[in-house]
């Protein structure tokens, strides 16, 4: 029994949803082991996504759970499956292991919505705005900013390709008006904001300054859309690195957070309209 050293999210994620499955049946892992016949070190380590699994595999312990939601379960063996390399594994070992994850989440995203109240979100960020976020503070080398930037940039394929992967922004004014780099990089941001706004698969809003009851969003929210509800996970951000939320309870408070951001924006054409005006002040 290979034993990874190293855990990506998306593994540990599958042996947490395979635990949640034995444990709705009733069993503890002496008593699953029995049940299948599967030695009880190889389940625990399963479940924490330390062994690998096959997606034969995942059908079969589903079965002897008595797990029915076929859409789970095929969702589940899915993410066996998963990409044996993306795009981001040219970044393994240069970036934190963090990065990749969300790469990795993102790519197989059924639908992407954000809130951030201070910066631009990740996915519609310039190279020029990204390079001076970087930037300043002076704390990573050269190269770091160079990875760090091309990194975003590539995120954003998700978006640019032209999928209909859809993408739900929820900005507040500030994040719009702080300036990451000149007057020039400022001007550019809101121009490509406005482009994407105007794209199908996108609905960008505003929380413009003056609205009333602005209170219970604060740090920025990625809410990942899995192909089953269960498989939904979300990313906080904050000044000590992002964290993945995968609790049901947590993904309902943090869906209805987001709702409640949405119901006090602007709509997409009062938003468009914000956006321009800032264009006229710069």
């Amino acid at each position: 029994m290979a034993v990874r050293k190293h855990v990506t999210a998306r593994q540990a994620r599958l042996g947490r949803e395979l635990r949640k499955l034995r444990e709705a049946a009733g069993l503890t892992l002496r008593a699953a082991s029995r049940q299948t016949g599967i030695d009880e070190g190889r389940l625990s380590n399963t479940e924490s996504g330390r062994v690998g699994v096959s997606a034969d595999r995942v059908r079969y312990l589903a079965e002897q759970y008595a797990c029915r939601d076929g859409a789970l379960v095929d969702a589940l063996a899915a993410m066996v499956m998963g990409q044996p390399r993306g795009w981001w594994d040219e970044y393994r070992g240069k970036l934190p292991q963090g990065f990749l994850d969300l790469a990795e989440l993102e790519e197989a995203a059924t639908g992407l919505c954000t809130f951030e109240s201070v910066h631009v979100p990740g996915l519609l960020q310039t190279e020029e705005h990204v390079r001076a976020m970087y930037a300043h503070p002076a704390s990573l080398s050269q190269e770091q900013v160079r990875l760090r930037t091309s990194f975003r940039l590539k995120r954003q394929w998700l978006l640019n390709q032209g999928t209909s992967l859809p993408y739900d922004a929820v900005i507040h004014e500030a994040a719009l008006r702080v300036r990451v780099g000149d007057r020039k990089v400022a001007r550019n941001q809101l121009l490509h904001i406005l482009e994407v706004s105007e794209w199908s698969c996108a609905s960008i809003r505003v929380i413009p300054f003056d609205v009333d009851g602005f209170t219970r969003m604060g740090n920025p929210v990625l809410y990942v859309r899995g192909a089953v509800p269960q498989l939904d996970t979300v990313l906080l951000d904050s000044a000590r690195g992002g964290a993945f939320v995968d609790d049901e309870r947590e993904l309902r408070r943090y869906g209805a957070l987001f709702e409640s951001a949405k119901e006090i924006s602007l709509d997409e054409v009062g938003s468009r309209e914000l956006i321009q005006r800032l264009l006229r002040e710069l």
